[in-house]
C-alpha cells in the first residue's frame, strides 16, 4: 500500500497527457469537461506530487523530465485501457505528413511503396507545405521543412543536404551560344530566381562579386522552376537530388562540359523532418521517422 500511495491521482495524469498533447489549457479543459483553472490546478498538483517541473514555457513545451514522464504516463494509460477481452480498435493507424512539393515528387514518392509494404497497418495522409515560409497544415503529425534548420517551435532532424548547379534546357543552351566554359559567361543570361537557393551561393563559390539578380522570373517551388527552365525560360540554379527527374529525362542539362559547370556547390539549406513535442511517442510516427532516415541514408 505504501507504493500505491505514491501514485498520482488518475485525473492529474489524464490532464497532464491532454495538456502535453493539445498545448492549450482551454482545449484540454474542453476535452476533459472541466474548467481551465482545474487543468492548471491538476498540473500543479502532479508536479508537486512527483517533485519535478513538467512544462518549461508558456507555450506548454515539455521539459526533458516532462517528455520522459509523458512517455511513462501514456504507456500506463494505454495498459489501463486494455481490459480483459478487449479487442484492438478497428481500422488503420493514421499518419498525417506535410511535405514540400518537389521533395515529395522527386524523393519521397519513388520510395514510398517500401514504407507502405513494410507498414500496411499505417495509412499516410500527405499534405503540401510551402518551403521556407513553413506553411503547414495545423493537424500534421510530421512535417518536412526546407530551410536553415533553426526551428524553435518544433523538434527536428536533418534529413538530407544537397548541392546546387546551374541547369537549362538543351534548346536554351543552343539559343544562348552554349555550352559555356567560364562562370563569367552567365553575364547577360536569363537567370531564373528562387529564395530557396539564391544565386549568390554559386556566385561566391566561383569568386564572382555579383549581387543577387534583381530581375527575372521568380519561383517559390523548385519543381515549377525546373519546369520553367525545361521550357526554355532561362537558367535555373537547382539542387541535384530534386532535379534528378529532369536530368534523367534530358529535359535539363548542365550548361557546360568543363569546370566550373561540371562541379556543384553545397546548398545553404537542407531538408528537415519536424514534429511537435510528444509526437514521437506514437509508434507510427517513430516508425516513419526511422524508415525515412534509412531510405535517404
Amino acid at each position: 500500500m505504501a507504493a500505491t500511495a505514491r501514485i498520482p491521482p488518475i485525473q492529474c495524469l489524464l490532464t497532464f497527457e491532454a495538456l502535453a498533447r493539445l498545448r492549450s489549457v482551454t482545449l484540454a479543459a474542453d476535452e476533459l469537461c472541466v474548467t481551465p483553472s482545474a487543468v492548471s490546478h491538476r498540473v500543479r498538483q502532479l508536479e508537486q506530487s512527483i517533485g519535478t517541473k513538467l512544462f518549461g514555457r508558456a507555450d506548454f513545451s515539455l521539459t526533458t523530465e516532462g517528455s520522459e514522464y509523458l512517455a511513462h504516463v501514456r504507456e500506463g494509460l494505454a495498459m489501463l485501457g486494455r481490459f480483459p477481452g478487449a479487442q484492438p480498435a478497428p481500422g488503420k493507424r493514421k499518419l498525417r505528413l506535410a511535405v514540400t512539393p518537389t521533395f515529395a515528387r522527386a524523393i519521397l514518392i519513388p520510395r514510398l511503396r517500401q514504407f507502405t509494404e513494410a507498414y500496411p497497418e499505417i495509412d499516410l495522409l500527405l499534405q503540401v507545405s510551402i518551403p521556407l515560409l513553413d506553411v503547414v497544415a495545423e493537424d500534421a503529425d510530421l512535417m518536412v521543412r526546407f530551410g536553415a534548420g533553426r526551428y524553435a517551435d518544433v523538434e527536428h532532424l536533418l534529413l538530407a543536404r544537397d548541392e546546387v548547379t546551374p541547369l537549362a534546357a538543351p534548346s536554351y543552351l543552343r539559343e544562348a551560344g552554349g555550352p559555356f566554359t567560364q562562370a563569367e559567361d552567365l553575364e547577360g543570361q536569363r537567370l531564373l530566381r528562387s529564395a530557396l537557393d539564391p544565386w549568390r551561393t554559386w556566385f561566391a563559390a566561383r569568386k564572382l562579386d555579383w549581387p543577387e539578380p534583381g530581375e527575372g522570373s521568380q519561383f517559390n517551388d523548385v519543381g515549377l522552376m525546373c519546369d520553367a527552365a525545361a521550357a526554355g525560360m532561362g537558367i535555373a540554379l537547382v539542387r541535384l537530388k530534386l532535379a534528378a527527374p529532369w536530368l534523367d529525362s534530358g529535359a535539363l542539362v548542365r550548361i557546360g562540359t568543363t569546370p566550373p559547370f561540371t562541379e556543384s556547390v553545397p546548398s545553404p539549406h537542407a531538408h528537415y523532418l519536424c514534429w511537435r513535442t510528444g509526437t514521437m511517442d506514437r509508434w507510427e510516427c517513430a516508425a516513419f521517422s526511422d524508415w525515412l532516415r534509412q531510405a535517404l541514408a
